[in-house]
């Protein structure tokens, strides 16, 4: 089947298959954002362990974002996450989860939704901008920095999938973070100019790309309507490669589907993510003073950015980045962790041993290693 080459990212997330949009999913993606649910809708059980409230704060363009405060019952230890991710995901996913277990662990933990997704505000919806998505991420900093009981000095951040990007992103032009996780990250930027593996790192696909975005758009000023670019393919093609298979199992199934969750769904408008593929948005990582980890499972299709990107944040260079820069000065608190035998989705929710979240939990997020490096380099 042809591909329809909306947008480099939009190839990514489909693959081999062109997504048809029906008329449900073209409203979906022109809805306001939906009112705030109070009751308990995530893809996990609520923790005993933490307390939970959904919160809510601006950023610096004016956009409501909406979140999930948790805290522990017992034990705090006056520091505070802010999480998000995967992109195109919602915070009822991975990125609550992620949260929760952190509250667990004695932190204050905020996982929102970006703008334009989600419970937030932001219009038009299903968009995507590395320069608004980096301030979500500051905003959510600021949240937690007025907060009673939590050390402004004692905050960092959490990014999962494209937002482990995007936390790198802020952690450069941010030195209030202390300390960052990047978990099975995507360089959207990279991905969105480039391709997967950069496939397509020519200026023939690129220009083949903004052809089929500029159509896009025209179609959306005379219609007025905006077009859905697909979330994960559904059905699943028979030659899926073994990663999209993944995504399916994560955002498909009763293992992790949601329905604010624009990849369990409609995904980005068709040129939502327009911005990112003219992008470069970590140029300056090999800058970051603060404690990078970056941790990727040994089997993702993903690894190569996570290795790329804590190869050019400590030495300036590294495959990927045409830019030439100075090694890091403090290279010390910078980690690359490789999690035998994990793929890329067993770091949304650990992951299982058979489909739909049965079998056995893998167990494959290093959750004492996160706690360790974030107490041991917010001090």
């Amino acid at each position: 089947m042809k591909i329809v080459a909306l947008s480099l990212m939009t190839m990514a997330l489909t693959t081999a298959t062109t997504i048809v949009a029906q008329e449900r999913d073209r409203n979906e993606v022109n809805e306001k954002p939906q009112q705030v649910v109070e009751i308990w809708d995530k893809v996990f059980p609520l923790s005993e362990k933490v307390n939970h409230r959904k919160v809510e704060f601006k950023n610096r363009y004016g956009i409501t974002l909406v979140g999930d405060l948790y805290a522990p019952k017992h034990g705090g230890n006056s520091m505070a996450l802010a999480v998000c991710g995967p992109f195109g995901a919602s915070k009822e996913q991975s990125s609550g989860f992620y949260a929760m277990k952190m509250a667990e662990r004695g932190f204050v933990t905020c996982a929102f939704d970006p703008s334009f997704t989600g419970e937030s505000g932001g219009e038009p919806r299903a968009t995507a901008s590395p320069d608004i998505n980096t301030e979500d991420f500051l905003a959510a900093v600021d949240f937690l920095s007025g907060l009673d009981g939590v050390d402004r000095e004692k905050i960092g951040i959490i990014g999962i999938r494209g937002w482990g990007g995007i936390a790198l992103n802020a952690a450069a032009v941010d030195p209030r973070i202390k300390a960052t996780v990047a978990s099975t990250m995507y360089d959207m930027c990279r991905v969105n100019g480039n391709g997967y593996f950069d496939g397509n790192d020519s200026e023939e696909s690129r220009y083949e790309a903004r052809k089929a975005m500029a159509h896009e758009r025209s179609h959306a000023a005379r219609s007025g309507q905006l077009t859905p670019g697909g979330g994960v393919v559904d059905p699943l093609p028979d030659d899926a490669p073994q990663f999209v298979k993944d995504y399916y199992d994560y955002y498909k199934s009763a293992r992790g589907y949601h329905p604010r969750s624009g990849n369990s769904n409609g995904g980005w408008h068709t040129f939502g993510t327009q911005a990112y593929s003219n992008a470069r948005f970590l140029y300056y990582i090999n800058e970051i003073r603060s404690a990078v980890l970056i941790m990727h499972g040994e089997k993702a299709h993903s690894r190569y950015f996570g290795e790329d990107a804590y190869k050019y944040m400590v030495e300036g260079k590294a495959p990927g980045y045409d830019a030439v820069r100075k090694p890091n000065p403090v290279p010390e608190n910078k980690e690359l962790l490789i999690i035998p035998g994990a793929s890329h989705c067993d770091l949304y929710d650990g992951g299982y041993t058979e489909l739909e979240g049965k079998g056995e939990p893998k167990n494959s997020i290093p959750w004492e290693k996160m706690v360790d490096f974030f107490q041991n380099n917010m001090k």
